[in-house]
């Protein structure tokens, strides 16, 4: 049998999103910072409580509506202002149109999905802050919705919209999910575990609003990271 040489060997799919994962460890911790500080002060500053409370009193006035405007907010229209400011030097182009068209409704279906997903998982678990009722909604969180569906989904639309939205016949087999879907994983893993942990520590009404802003928080540290590196 031929031996493969070391520098044809395929990287395994962990170690590249541990790689992926160390990247992202700093702007990661001041995200889950950040979080923490939101978390102790909705149960100790009584006017962080009031303010986080009026943005679930708005999302319940506007229900899965304002789960959709949020994550639009948060992860299309964020994102592409960051890129307009920071990359472009605030010269507009055809591919900031082209990128929102794309964002706009991944972004509006995915905070619906991730809505419906707080709103069972509080129907079966419960919405109280212990870890009988914390520990199942992360780990359904994170090791079932995260690996069914929204890592796959993610990466699969992203990489068809990168492909000039041509199909690859590759998308939905085993050796994709290993190779692409498996390194994102690793690294949504290494950030987003203690994000959650925080949101399911908070009531059910609140978990979107904060949703919604360590999505933002995490795309600005995100692009200020990597202006940085390349400055």
């Amino acid at each position: 049998m031929e031996k493969v040489k070391p520098d044809e060997r395929r990287e395994a799919p962990w170690h590249a999103g541990l790689r992926a994962a160390r990247a992202n460890i700093l702007p990661g911790l001041l995200l889950q910072g950040m979080m923490l500080a939101l978390l102790i002060g909705y149960y100790l500053h009584p006017p962080t409580r009031a303010a986080m409370d009026r943005l679930a009193e708005i999302k319940a006035e506007w229900g899965y509506a304002y789960s959709a405007l949020a994550a639009v907010v948060a992860g299309a229209f964020v994102p592409e202002l960051l890129r307009l400011l920071v990359f472009q030097k605030g010269k507009p182009e055809r591919k900031n149109l082209t990128e929102l068209l794309f964002a706009i409704p991944f972004w509006g279906g995915m905070g619906l999905v991730v809505d419906w997903l707080y709103r069972r998982q509080a129907e079966w678990f419960g919405d109280q802050a212990i870890p009988s009722v914390v520990i199942p909604q992360v780990l359904v969180d994170q090791f079932v919705y995260n690996p069914l569906f929204a890592a796959p989904v993610t990466v699969w639309l992203y990489d068809w919209k990168n492909r000039g939205y041509r199909m690859n016949r590759g998308f939905f087999t085993a050796g994709y999910y290993r190779d692409h879907v498996v390194p994102a994983l690793f690294a949504t893993w290494g950030v987003w575990i203690p994000v959650v942990i925080v949101l399911y520590t908070l009531p059910e009404p609140v978990q979107i609003p904060l949703f919604s802003l360590a999505l933002s928080l995490w795309v600005m540290l995100y692009a200020w990271m990597s202006a940085e590196k390349s400055g």
